[in-house]
């Protein structure tokens, strides 16, 4: 059980400064309720007070009753499921918030159940280690808008490391109820079917496996991370701008909206296959576009690293990827590029 003083102080003093002011997600659930109660009682404490401004926001989604097919049709407009709508709906809130100045934090109730569930569902769905890498204890905002500042504020999910059975467990201690949301038993989300059949099954093989998958999650943000400082320092030296002409240079199109990168074949032979794999990955996200497993397995068998039955690494051959991204290989390179629409 979390204890009254609140568990929240170690993350706190890392992340929260005093004098900031944070807004607190507040659905009515068991998980924010008690966000909201031990920030305020880590607010109010005569010593270790953490000095800040707190305020709650609760986003009204309208997704029960008789407006509920109007959500869904909605959502379907959007191309999203209504989970992934509310989600939108929600961050738009809190940009508002933040770029107001109304809150410099958001704080949200994610317990290491909702990590738990987040990692076993991006694996099953075969993410990649940024996936696997869960629900981020501090998450950077980015704007969401056009020329806007690169981040807008922080949203930090202090509860990770607690169990949803514990924060209920600290608000009964406290004789304090919560709301219950009907949709978290509804078995067309996939979470819920996670949650209440897939879950339960794995947690007899392995006890304490919302834990292991907590761990997961920590271990692929620290190689994610790693990664990322990699490629930032090997990205400039292998990506070359356009396609080489004849007489020396490199031609680039100035056409709005082509974009187009090239690598050297041989400059990738260097690099171990985990490197390799990552770079060209790197790379397509540079232009816009995320690659699935087969896709670079399909690219690394143009540049003639890898087998593939639809795969021939010869100049002039050529791949329609995802997201409009082509990818072309030459007798030295091989090269990526979206053609403007």
């Amino acid at each position: 059980m979390p204890p009254k003083a609140s568990p929240l102080l170690p993350f706190s003093r890392e992340a929260i400064r005093p004098g900031d002011r944070l807004c607190a997600a507040v659905s009515g659930g068991a998980d924010s309720v008690a966000l909201l109660l031990l920030l305020h009682a880590a607010n109010t404490t005569e010593r270790d007070s953490l000095g800040v401004g707190l305020s709650a926001v609760h986003v009204h989604h309208n997704l029960r009753g008789e407006e509920a097919d109007a959500d869904q049709a909605f959502a379907a407009a959007t191309g999203e499921t209504i989970e992934e709508s509310a989600r939108t709906l929600r961050y738009q809130v809190f940009r508002e918030l933040l770029s107001t100045g109304i809150a410099d934090s958001i704080l949200t109730a994610h317990t290491l159940d909702d990590q738990a569930e987040t990692v076993l569902m991006k694996l099953l769905r075969g993410a990649w280690t940024e996936g696997l890498s869960g629900i981020h204890p501090i998450y950077i905002l980015p704007p969401g808008a056009p020329n806007a500042p690169p981040t807008i504020g922080k949203v930090l999910r202090p509860l990770l490391a607690i169990s949803r059975a514990q924060i209920e467990a600290f608000l009964r201690s406290r004789h304090q109820n919560w709301r219950t949301d009907s949709s978290n038993a509804d078995p067309a989300y996939t979470r819920n079917r996670l949650r209440h059949t897939i879950l339960p099954l794995l947690r007899e093989e392995n006890p304490s496996l919302d834990q292991t998958l907590g761990n997961l999650a920590e271990l692929a943000r620290e190689e994610e991370a790693r990664w990322q400082t990699e490629l930032t320092r090997l990205l400039p030296q292998l990506l070359l701008p356009g396609k080489p002409v004849r007489g020396g240079g490199r031609s680039v199109s100035t056409a709005p909206g082509s974009q187009s990168f090239s690598i050297e074949v041989d400059r990738l032979r260097t690099l171990d296959p985990a490197t390799r794999r990552r770079v060209l990955r790197a790379a397509a996200r540079q232009l816009g576009a995320r690659l699935s497993f087969d896709e670079t397995a399909r690219l690394l068998a143009l540049a003639g690293f890898l087998p593939h039955p639809t795969v021939t690494p010869r100049p002039g051959a050529t791949l329609e990827l995802a997201n409009g991204l082509r990818a072309e290989r030459s007798v030295r390179e091989l090269r990526l590029f979206r053609e403007p629409k």
